[in-house]
Order: structure tokens, then C-alpha cells, then sequence
């Protein structure tokens, strides 16, 4: 199951199913659960903690210091959860000990190459990330998210659940639950439509999602007024909860 020419330093702790290929190195401090695929040339160092079920493609590099200047070497680590696909050149780094100290991977992502996680961010399950999307650091992230190629956030960013972010998209402000971000410089297009069908949401719900998107982005309301509109909505339209709870819950004011 593990490669000869592969280095485990005392005092990590793997699964005795998992496969480790050829000149991966996995760090003293690292636990491995039953059933990952680690790929050759993989380097997983720090208090890094992964799952079960998990595929790291080769040149990956999971657990490393974060990239942050401030950091002195104090302790922090990097929580990985289940079923997650991550691919060749990914990086994903520890948190740091003004953001908690903790960097999380929720369970069922697919990371595609050369995608990057930095330090602090807690991001959610079953997001996918398409090649080079990047995440600065702390940035929050839901479930069901899309990132297209080369897509990002800037540090601190919030994006809710069901959210798309086109092809070269990099916000700088939050974006709440459902909403689809595209163009240069990337703008609200409406809704995720298309995603939130494949999900089973149904067509009212849909319909009850894109009217609360055009009362918070169309009506030329302020934030917290069209957010007591869609309030007095939720008990009969529960599907519209998320945007306004991530809406309500943003700090860096939301992308428009």
C-alpha cells in the first residue's frame, strides 16, 4: 500500500488501507484516514488531519505554513473531512493564530488543479473548485458552490450556499446564498437556476429564490430594507432563508 521509495516520518498516523505512492513525504504530525489515495510526489505536513475516502493527486502540497507574514511559527492545523477529490498542484495551507488557527475542508469537494486554499478559510462540502481558483485567506464558503477557472475571493469573503462565480471572476465583496457572479469585473447575473434544478430544488422554490434576488439586487432598496421584505416572506418561502441569512451576515458589504 505505500510505496518504498515513499518517506513516512515517525509519528504519523495512516489507516492501514491507504496507498501512498512513490517519493511522497507525509510529516510526524499527520493522521490519514481508512480508504485515501495519496498520488507520488504528494507532500502533507503540519497537524493535518484528513479523512476517509479521500484522492490527493501527485505534486500536491497539503498542510504547509500558512503564507502569511505575520506567522511566527505557532501552532495551527488543517482539518480535512471526507471524499474529497483534490488534484495535481493544489495547495491548501494551516490556519494562523489570529484567524482560529485552523484552515477546514468540509467533505465531498472536488479541487481541480492548481487550485489554492490559503490559510484560515473554512470551506464547507460538496463546493467544486475548477482549475486555478483561488481562495485568500479567510475566506468563508458554504456548500454547493461553484468556482470556474481561475475564479477567486479576496480575503475575508463570504460566498453562500448554491453560489456560481463564472470563469475569471475575483470578488472582492461577499456574495450571498444562490447568486451567480460573471464578467469582467464580475457582476449579479441573477441566480444559480440551473444548478439549484440539479439539486432537486423545485420550481417554485426557484421561482421564490429569483423574486427575493430581484427584490435584494433590483428594487433599488437598501440592504437591510429589502432584507425585512424577504423576512416577512420566509414562513411561507423557507428556500429563501440562506440568501438572507448570508446576506444579513455580511462584513464586507455585498458584491453589486
Amino acid at each position: 500500500m505505500i510505496h518504498p521509495s515513499a518517506i513516512i516520518e515517525p509519528g504519523a498516523q495512516i489507516a492501514p488501507d491507504v496507498r501512498i505512492g512513490a517519493f511522497s513525504l507525509i510529516g510526524p504530525e499527520v493522521e490519514i484516514g481508512a480508504g485515501c489515495e495519496i498520488g507520488p510526489h504528494v507532500v502533507i505536513t503540519g497537524a493535518t488531519r484528513i479523512g476517509a475516502n479521500n484522492r490527493i493527486f501527485q505534486f500536491a502540497s497539503i498542510g504547509d505554513e500558512p503564507q502569511d507574514k505575520k506567522y511566527a511559527g505557532e501552532a495551527s492545523r488543517l482539518e480535512i473531512g471526507d471524499g474529497n477529490t483534490i488534484r495535481e498542484y493544489v495547495t491548501i495551507n494551516r490556519g494562523t493564530a489570529d484567524g482560529g488557527g485552523v484552515t477546514r475542508l468540509g467533505d465531498d469537494n472536488w479541487l481541480m488543479a492548481y487550485c489554492h486554499v490559503a490559510h484560515d478559510c473554512q470551506v464547507g462540502s460538496h463546493n467544486i473548485m475548477a482549475n486555478g481558483a483561488t481562495l485568500a485567506g479567510h475566506v468563508l464558503v458554504g456548500d454547493h458552490v461553484i468556482f470556474a477557472g481561475y475564479s477567486g475571493a479576496h480575503q475575508f469573503c463570504r460566498i453562500g450556499d448554491h453560489a456560481f462565480l463564472g470563469m475569471y471572476g475575483g470578488v472582492s465583496q461577499d456574495v450571498p446564498a444562490y447568486v451567480m457572479i460573471s464578467g469582467q469585473p464580475p457582476r449579479p447575473r441573477g441566480i444559480n437556476a440551473e444548478g439549484l434544478k440539479r439539486r432537486g430544488f423545485t420550481s417554485e422554490q426557484v421561482r421564490h429564490i429569483r423574486e427575493a434576488y430581484r427584490t435584494l439586487y433590483r428594487s433599488g432598496l437598501k440592504r437591510d430594507e429589502a432584507l425585512d421584505i424577504l423576512r416577512g416572506r420566509l414562513p411561507d418561502q423557507p428556500a429563501i432563508g440562506p440568501m438572507i441569512d448570508s446576506a444579513a451576515a455580511s462584513e464586507r458589504g455585498l458584491l453589486r
